[in-house]
């Protein structure tokens, strides 16, 4: 049985793309707390994400005890002190300056895992290229951060850290995959350009825009 398509008119692609532009890695929150029914909505708008097979692999932790929430910051300072010592002379004072993860303010906190060996979909679209379940669960992420940036929440993307740590301290089963580590709650501020070009580290090009014919 089909169903109409709602009509997307102008001032609503217009209010998407503003969404689009205003979707920034947040990592300066401040420690005010964020209504549970307020998550639940948008964990439940995250689940309409796209997945290979209809697989719906992503498995969302929230982390909430304080020994968990330690356990990942001490993973984040080691690893972020180890990539400081690997940069070049002439950037580390600038690497240093960097506020790259909001692990001590945001007030919730979420371990995504990808589910590598879920039965959902009976194995459909991924059989050559199985890493597609982890893409799936990279779509409900980003459905996630466009659903909170709408309602005024900023989320960051801690990837400076030691995965089988992260792992390990959340006690999560041998068969979730740690993908992204998000830091959700009020920005501080809000920017439509990103912190990194705004602080001189690496300014937007259009690489990605070039399209290759064969």
């Amino acid at each position: 049985m089909t169903s109409p398509a709602p009509h997307f008119d102008d001032a609503f692609r217009g209010t998407l793309e503003q969404l689009l532009v205003w979707r920034r890695d947040v990592r300066h929150f401040r420690t005010d707390s964020v209504p549970a029914a307020l998550i639940d909505r948008l964990l439940d708008l995250a689940q309409l994400s796209p997945s290979v097979g209809n697989s719906q692999p992503w498995r969302w932790i929230d982390v909430r005890s304080n020994e968990a929430r330690s356990a990942v910051r001490e993973s984040f300072l080691r690893c972020n002190a180890e990539a400081l010592a690997m940069q070049p002379a002439d950037r580390r004072g600038l690497y240093a300056r960097l506020k790259l993860a909001g692990l001590e303010a945001a007030p919730r906190q979420f371990a995504v895992c990808c589910e590598t060996e879920t039965g959902q979909g009976h194995g459909l679209g991924r059989r050559t290229m199985p890493e597609m379940l982890e893409y799936s669960a990279v779509s409900s992420i980003f459905t996630f951060w466009l659903a909170a940036r709408s309602v005024g929440l900023g989320v960051g993307w801690v990837s400076i850290l030691d995965r089988a740590e992260v792992e390990a301290a959340l006690h999560l089963p041998t068969t979730y995959r740690l993908v992204a580590y998000l830091c959700v709650g009020w920005p501080q501020e809000d920017h439509a350009d990103p912190e990194l070009e705004r602080l001189g580290w690496q300014e937007r090009t259009s690489a990605g825009r070039q399209i290759l014919l064969r």
